[in-house]
């Protein structure tokens, strides 16, 4: 099984990373729908997609409205989006309304159940810590491996449990630990914070994701430092394919 990062960029897309979207192409699971969901259609490997919403804010939903012509010229055939039920609302009544967006996609909107099942297995959430909520995934496969996706929250303990022994965690990381003092105020993490949380929650490696737009650089958060803390800890960039 594949997953690769179409966007790994928080806020705004710049000339290195778009904003936030991880999918399984495989099995047509999405995991938010940022600038970046513009590379979808061509790399489509299904007629069918579960798109999972973190929360609406416009970063990682402005890309379901990038999905209206494949659904339009039904190289996509279906398309389900889960998110919970506020977050369902405010994407219908603002991203399509029709002085914004004319013509709505035909996405299904699905509230999240406590356990939704794909083909790639099953999907679990977590609430996250965010202004105006978030909601963190995990999926567990049939033959025993898991990973989550973990963005736009501030690095909590109280997510260890959820997040125990998994083969992959994908966590958002927006700030370099020099930027630590902007962590709160804006709902997201800095690397050691997630360096910690993977290491306590014993999960075998660690990508790092959601950057500052403002950073650009190859490391835009010390990789080093951080790995000094949990070893098997890299950087996600746009396009980056792994084989789980």
């Amino acid at each position: 099984m594949k997953l690769q990062f179409l966007g790994t960029g928080g806020f705004h897309p710049n000339e290195r990373r778009h904003t936030a979207c991880v999918w399984l192409p495989e099995h047509g699971v999405v995991f938010d729908a940022g600038s970046s969901v513009f590379r979808i259609p061509s790399r489509l490997q299904t007629d069918e997609l579960q798109v999972f919403l973190s929360h609406a804010h416009l970063d990682h939903i402005c890309g379901l409205t990038f999905l209206l012509t494949p659904l339009l010229l039904k190289s996509l055939k279906r398309c389900r989006v889960y998110a919970q039920p506020d977050i369902i609302a405010a994407v219908e009544a603002h991203l399509f309304c029709k002085p914004i967006f004319p013509i709505r996609p035909a996405v299904e909107f699905i509230p999240l159940s406590p356990v939704t099942e794909t083909p790639a297995g099953r999907v679990t959430w977590l609430p996250l810590h965010h202004p105006g909520g978030s909601t963190g995934y995990r999926i567990d496969m049939p033959d025993g491996r898991s990973l989550a996706y973990i963005t736009d929250t501030t690095a909590n303990p109280d997510s260890i449990p959820f997040l125990s022994g998994l083969d992959l965690l994908i966590h958002e990381c927006n700030y370099p630990d020099s930027m630590a003092q902007w962590c709160e105020p804006t709902g997201h993490s800095h690397a050691s914070q997630v360096a910690h949380i993977a290491a306590a929650a014993k999960v075998s490696q660690l990508y790092l994701t959601h950057f500052d737009p403002q950073l650009t650089s190859d490391d835009p958060i010390n990789l080093a430092s951080t790995r000094a803390i949990f070893p098997e800890t890299y950087l996600a960039e746009d396009l980056l394919e792994l084989d789980l």
